[in-house]
């Protein structure tokens, strides 16, 4: 027997090491009944309402801070919920609720900007009672969210149309006073004279008021059927209405350019996100 099973002079206890021939100790079992994992009680069970929404959260995904900075807007009272003050971590609330942040009412989902490369045969519009093929169709897998066109572009009109659900940006880039800036490449039915070239520069008097165009010029390398015109006004039809005032007939309608986008690498049809590069530009649109 080794040495290490002796204590001094004492002789190891054969009847405590009956059951342990190596004659070592072992570690006493406990006395607490171990619970078997099918009897064990589960958590308690909270009930969550796929309806609501955490209030940070909600604040983040409006785009005013992150989830934290939100708590901290939150415990300083700059929250009201439907009229009220909340400064309670954790609160929820219903996406359908009036959540304001220093008495703007913020919008729960995330901001989302799509540019399309519109193709011909399809009207701008969410909609259609007649079931014409709308642009919502040409989209239809960019997001879960519901986007909205900015603007509208005729059914035979092509070029770029952008979708979102920022009703501040859309507001922007539609309201006449900040003059977002519009390109178009415009195919007639016969040359435009430079006579013609020249009014359509300084100005025309349309049945419904003047309409100021920025600059206007023939596609270089093209025929004088082919004109370029830049325009920020967003009246209805503007573009067509201007050359058949003068006589012209549209044959093709082109948007190539809208609010510093271009069509650079979107071929017809087809849609992208915005940058964020590109959306910070939009935003700072005076």
């Amino acid at each position: 027997m080794a040495k290490s099973d002796y204590k001094g002079n004492r002789k190891p206890n054969s009847d405590k090491n009956k059951n342990n021939p190596t004659g070592r100790f072992r570690k006493k079992k406990s006395f607490s009944k171990s619970i078997p994992p099918n009897k064990r009680k589960a958590p308690p069970k909270t009930n969550t309402n796929p309806d609501e929404i955490r209030l940070n959260k909600f604040i983040a995904n409006a785009g005013v801070c992150s989830r934290r900075e939100a708590d901290t807007y939150i415990a300083a009272g700059s929250v009201t919920v439907n009229g009220k003050v909340v400064s309670e971590m954790g609160y929820k609330v219903k996406r359908t609720d009036d959540v304001r942040y220093d008495g703007r009412r913020l919008n729960p989902e995330k901001k989302e900007y799509i540019l399309l490369n519109k193709p011909k045969g399809f009207i701008t519009t969410t909609n259609d009672e007649k079931g014409r093929r709308t642009v919502m169709e040409l989209i239809s897998s960019s997001s879960n969210n519901r986007l909205f066109p900015v603007g509208r572009l005729d059914r035979n009109t092509t070029g770029l149309l952008l979708f979102t659900n920022d009703g501040d940006m859309t507001k922007k880039l539609t309201h006449p006073k900040f003059g977002v800036r519009k390109i178009y490449h415009v195919v007639l039915d016969k040359n435009v004279t430079a006579a013609d070239l020249k009014k359509i520069q300084n100005g025309l008097e349309l049945e419904d008021g003047p309409v100021q165009v920025d600059e206007a010029a023939y596609i270089q390398g093209s025929t004088k059927k082919e004109v370029g015109i830049e325009i920020h006004s967003g009246r209805n039809r503007i573009v067509r209405r201007i050359f058949e005032h003068l006589e012209y007939k549209v044959t093709k309608l082109d948007r190539v350019v809208f609010a510093g986008l271009t069509k650079k690498d979107l071929p017809r049809g087809h849609w992208r996100n915005l940058t964020p590069q590109e959306v910070i530009n939009l935003g700072m649109i005076k």
